[in-house]
C-alpha cells in the first residue's frame, strides 16, 4: 500500500513512521500490496493528538479520525475503525469491485470476527428549491436551519456545492471536480 504521511504542527519521528507503516500493512490483506493508497495526517491541538487515516481503493474511500493523548493509541483506534468499516461493508465492496470489472478481488480474511451485514437501509428523500448564493450565504443559511451541512448552487461558478460544519467548529466547502 502506498502511504503518504502529513504532519500539522508536529514532527513525525522515525519510530512513529515505522509504527504507522506496520499498522497499515495489517490492512493489505484486504486490498493487496499496491492497489490502495493511504494518507495519514498527524496533528496536535491543545495537547490533544489526532490521527486521520484515509484509504482510497478504486474510488472507494475509507476514513477514520481518532483523538488520544498519544499518536500511537489514536493510530491503533483509527486502523481498528477502518478494519471494522471494511468488514461491515465487505459484501457491498465485493459487488462494486466485480461490477466495475476490476481484476482485483476483495480478499476478506478468515478470522474469528463476525460482523452483521447491513442488508437494506431506508433512504429519506427530500426535495427543495436551490438558488444561487455565495459560500458565506450558504453557511448563514445552514446555521439558521441548525443543520451540519447545506447544499447550494455557487453564484459564481453555477456548480452545486456543499458547505459543512467540521468537528473543530470551522467550516468546509465541497466543490465538484469536472
Amino acid at each position: 500500500m502506498k502511504t503518504t504521511m502529513n504532519a500539522r504542527g508536529v514532527i513525525i519521528d522515525d519510530t512513529l513512521r515505522a509504527a504507522t507503516e506496520k499498522k497499515l500493512s495489517k490492512l493489505e490483506k484486504f486490498f493487496g500490496k499496491d492497489t490502495a493508497s493511504a494518507t495519514v495526517t498527524f496533528r496536535e491541538v491543545k495537547m490533544v493528538q489526532t490521527v486521520e487515516v484515509t484509504i482510497s481503493l478504486y474510488g472507494t474511500i475509507f476514513r477514520a479520525e481518532e483523538e488520544d493523548s498519544s499518536f500511537r493509541n489514536a493510530l491503533d483506534r483509527a486502523v481498528e475503525t477502518i478494519e471494522r468499516q471494511i468488514r461491515k461493508n465487505k459484501t457491498r465492496l465485493e459487488k462494486r469491485l466485480k461490477s466495475e470489472g476490476l481484476a482485483m478481488e476483495f480478499q476478506p480474511s478468515d478470522d474469528e470476527y463476525e460482523y452483521d451485514e447491513e442488508v437494506d437501509f431506508t433512504i429519506r428523500t427530500k426535495a427543495f428549491p436551490i438558488k444561487p448564493m455565495s459560500a458565506e450565504e450558504a453557511i448563514l443559511q445552514m446555521n439558521l436551519l441548525g443543520h451540519t451541512f447545506f447544499v447550494f448552487r455557487d453564484d459564481a461558478t453555477e456548480q452545486t456545492c456543499v458547505v459543512y460544519k467540521r468537528h473543530d467548529n470551522s467550516y468546509g466547502l465541497l466543490v465538484p471536480e469536472m
